[in-house]
């Protein structure tokens, strides 16, 4: 099957709605450790040790039920915020229940607009996230502002396909998706082009990762 490039042909990927994703993971609460914890592990532990590699302070966007809480070591300290009151409840039962790393706070939060100063933390992490906020690009500049120099912004996330036959299926499926709290059609574009109008980040990686390499770890360094 050939392969092309997604910008190259035109698809209409909307953005969510806020209130249709909070009622999602409010359902999905209960079950998203069941349901994600296995799939999601290896990409997720990959994503965490290098992560640790860009410092001491990490900041979790969407850390849902605190499924990576227990990957960081002993001399680290995390900081994780969700939208949803049922995750972080969650997310704090299992940070009681003992992890190497230290928590600092796991607090309901909108990842739009951060209640941190700037240049507070040494990596970002927003794994599953970027691809279901309402306004992506808002949480990215939340992101980076609260990111060190030196620092790196960790993306665990599904792109839409650059094969062309499956990003038509992704894109049909997507309305029903978004109800499901899920969005297979949103464009790695958008990070890069995000990415593109901000002078201080530079040195890109996509790592593809994941069952068939569906899921990708993005990581996008903030100049010292």
């Amino acid at each position: 099957m050939p392969m092309a490039d997604s910008s190259s042909f035109s698809v209409d990927s909307r953005d969510p709605d806020r209130g249709i994703m909070q009622r999602a993971y409010q359902a999905w609460a209960p079950f998203y450790d069941l349901v994600c914890g296995g799939l999601f592990a290896p990409s997720r532990k990959r994503l965490v040790a290098l992560a640790s590699m860009a410092g001491r302070d990490v900041l979790e966007i969407g850390v849902g039920t605190g499924l990576s809480l227990g990957d960081y070591d002993s001399d680290m300290v995390v900081t994780g915020i969700d939208a949803s009151e049922a995750m972080i409840a969650r997310a704090k039962t299992r940070a009681e229940a003992g992890t190497r790393a230290r928590i600092a706070d796991l607090a309901v939060m909108d990842a739009e607009a951060l209640g941190f100063p700037g240049q507070h933390f040494d990596a970002v992490v927003a794994q599953f996230l970027i691809t279901l906020v309402p306004n992506p690009e808002k949480v990215l500049d939340e992101a980076c502002r609260v990111l060190r120099p030196g620092g790196a912004l960790f993306l665990l996330n599904h792109f839409r396909s650059q094969n062309r036959a499956l990003a038509a299926l992704e894109t049909c499926a997507a309305p029903l998706m978004h109800h499901l709290g899920l969005r297979p059609d949103f464009p790695f574009e958008r990070v890069t082009d995000w990415a593109a109008g901000k002078p201080d980040l530079s040195n890109i990686l996509r790592i593809p990762g994941g069952p068939f390499g569906c899921f990708s770890i993005v990581r996008i360094g903030k100049d010292g």
